[in-house]
This record gives structure tokens, sequence and C-alpha cells, in this order.
């Protein structure tokens, strides 16, 4: 079968487990980006089977605003999100599901690198309650080492912004911040000062991942402590593929609507 640019597949040798696009073809060499795992990979050509359906992943549709209070009485002043993404097909996913929440977000391309220099400029001018600092990452395992940043593709760049953020805001109650990718070093995240943050056992994630965490956060009541456990078994893979810190949520409730 022909595959060329474009072609939905999965791989043989990982027994299908992931569906991929193929972003580029050199030498018999196929550069693949998941459609719904943010996960870039290579593969000989050979390995691969055209996925031939379409690719329909309602994971996260079942997240909906909570029935906090009698809406005929209260108003609501959700949470305000600035989600900075790498890439731009999985940040327009997690704005559309915003949009479904009627929640609102502020999204910006930034490659991982950039991330460090261009956060302070962006919280300045967007005061969000919520920041997202995600992409793509990779942990070498050959390396052999899980403490070491020079052994994750990204996770050093996703730190450093971290840090930049604090310098901003330093309270985690008043800037919560979700930051990593698949792979990421979970505990350097948490350590710059994220509240929450991926990888604890180095696996991949979903695309939608930061945005369910953002969502449940924006639309739960100021008063209310988040039930981690809850909040992470929302999420594809749980505290495999992300962790973090109890904090409350960030909705006002006002009265009279």
């Amino acid at each position: 079968m022909d595959l060329k640019k474009g072609d939905q597949v999965t791989r043989k040798s990982y027994n299908h487990d992931i569906v991929f696009k193929i972003l580029n073809i050199e030498e018999n060499i196929c550069y693949l980006k998941g459609i719904n795992i943010r996960l870039f990979a290579d593969s000989p050509i050979e390995d691969l089977v055209k996925y031939e359906e379409d690719v329909k992943d309602s994971f996260g549709d079942n997240i909906k605003e909570p029935d906090l209070l009698d809406r005929d009485e209260y108003f609501y002043l959700p949470a305000r999100i600035l989600h900075c993404d790498g890439d731009n097909e999985y940040l327009n996913r997690c704005l559309n599901y915003y949009k479904n929440n009627n929640l609102q977000a502020v999204g910006k391309v930034l490659k991982e690198e950039e991330m460090p220099y261009k956060i302070g400029k962006l919280l300045k001018e967007y005061e969000p309650d919520i920041l997202i600092l995600t992409g793509h990452d990779a942990y070498f395992k050959k390396r052999n080492d899980k403490k070491d940043l020079k052994n994750y593709k990204n996770s050093k760049y996703f730190c450093a912004a971290v840090k930049e953020a604090r310098k901003y805001e330093k309270n985690h109650e008043k800037l919560v911040i979700i930051a990593g990718a698949c792979q990421s070093n979970y505990e350097e995240l948490i350590k710059s000062g994220a509240n929450f943050a991926s990888s604890p056992k180095r696996v991949n994630i979903h695309a939608l991942d930061p945005a369910i965490i953002a969502t449940t956060i924006a639309l739960t009541n100021k008063q209310e402590t988040i039930d981690l456990i809850e909040l992470l078994n929302k999420t594809k893979y749980g505290s495999n593929g992300i962790g973090g810190v109890i904090c409350n949520g960030l909705m006002y409730v006002g009265y009279p609507r």
C-alpha cells in the first residue's frame, strides 16, 4: 500500500497503539505526529499500516460545568486562561475545548525554546488566572538518568518558562501553572513552580490533558478545594501522565444575577 504525506497510520512494532499523521517521508523513513497523543516519532515505511477509519476521539467530552448553585439567582465568573503551545494543531483543539465550556482563553503558538523569553510579556498583557505551557518533549531513555534536564528534549525550556512566570506571580493560588508535555521531567517542573506537570512516569499525554485540568479549575468555586485524585483521573493516563498539588478552584460566584 502506498503511503503519502498526510495519511493516518499505526506502527506494527508497537501493536498499533497510537494513530499518527505522516508529516514527511524521506528515504523510506516516515516522520510522524500523534493525532491525539502529543508525540513525534519516525518509522521505516514498511512498519506502518494505513489507518482507514476517521479518528474520532471523544476523550474529554464528558467534562461538564459543575452544577454549583441556582443559576436563576447567582452569576459566575470563571478563571481566564492563557495557553502557550508549541503545536498549533493541539492548541486549536484545546481552544475549541475551552470555547465549548464557555471559558475565556487566549492561545499563543510558541516554540518551546521561545517560552522563557516571551512568557513574561504575555502574562503582563493578558493577566490570566491559569497559565498552560505545553507542546512536545521526550525523555532519552538510553541516557538512563531521569533527574538530569539534559536528558530531555524540551523540559529545560518548560522549567525556565515556569520560573519566569513565577517572577510575575509567586502565589500558586493566584496563578495556577500547568506545564510539560510527553515524558517531561515532572519533578523539576514542580520544583520550578508549576501547580501541575507531566509526566510522573515519563509516559505520553493526551492533547487535551492540560485543557481538562485547566477547565476543571476554572469552573470550580474559589471556596472549593479541588479533589486532586479525581481531577487527575479525568486525564487520559491519570497520575502516570500528570501530577500536581492540591489547590482551590478559581471561579468567582456572585449574587444577584
